[in-house]
């Protein structure tokens, strides 16, 4: 069964069809070319694919997609803006954060979260924050280290560019994928 669904991502307005089964992780990478939310474990275990939805992280594999309508979400993307990177994305290039990449996505999502809420975390408050994502790479102490810079870099006023405000909608249908025999 198909359900359409409208859905606010990084400030644009989104229509979609879905199969009610669809994830909000296949939505954005398959729907809306999103490729910034990575598919991990599919789990909800390493955090690959963490997003925020209404300003909350969570794993976009572990939510529907018809759970998101009428929704604001916030991919990896949807954090810079005219070509400036975010200070969390600055910040974890600076202090060689990323190794393979695959999981900087989601911790810097997560990291967007702690930020917001905690401007001045601890390392104790930042390795909490990232526990739901998991490097295979770069070991933390570099992405702790680029999580206190960047709080560091938000609080003497190198701030985040605001988020885009589109009222702008286009319409999107997934496509059906078909079941492989085993």
């Amino acid at each position: 069964m198909r359900k359409t669904i409208t859905l606010e991502v990084n400030g644009a307005s989104e229509t979609a069809e879905v199969e009610v089964g669809t994830t909000l992780l296949r939505l954005l990478r398959d729907g809306l070319d999103l490729t910034g939310t990575k598919e991990g474990c599919n789990e909800g275990e390493c955090g690959s694919c963490m997003v925020l939805l209404d300003g909350r992280p969570v794993n976009a594999c572990l939510v529907l997609a018809v759970e998101a309508d009428g929704a604001r979400v916030t991919t990896v993307e949807g954090l810079s803006r005219d070509g400036l990177l975010h200070p969390l994305q600055r910040a974890f290039l600076a202090h060689a954060a990323v190794q393979c990449g695959f999981c900087t996505p989601g911790m810097i999502v997560s990291a967007v979260a702690l930020l917001r809420d905690d401007p001045d975390p601890s390392e104790d408050a930042v390795r909490r924050a990232l526990s739901g994502n998991l490097c295979r790479c770069t070991g933390y102490r570099q992405i702790v280290d680029a999580v206190r810079a960047a709080a560091a870099a938000l609080r003497a006023g190198e701030g985040a560019p605001e988020p885009p405000r589109r009222a702008e909608t286009r319409p999107t249908a997934l496509p059906v994928r078909e079941e492989v025999p085993a």
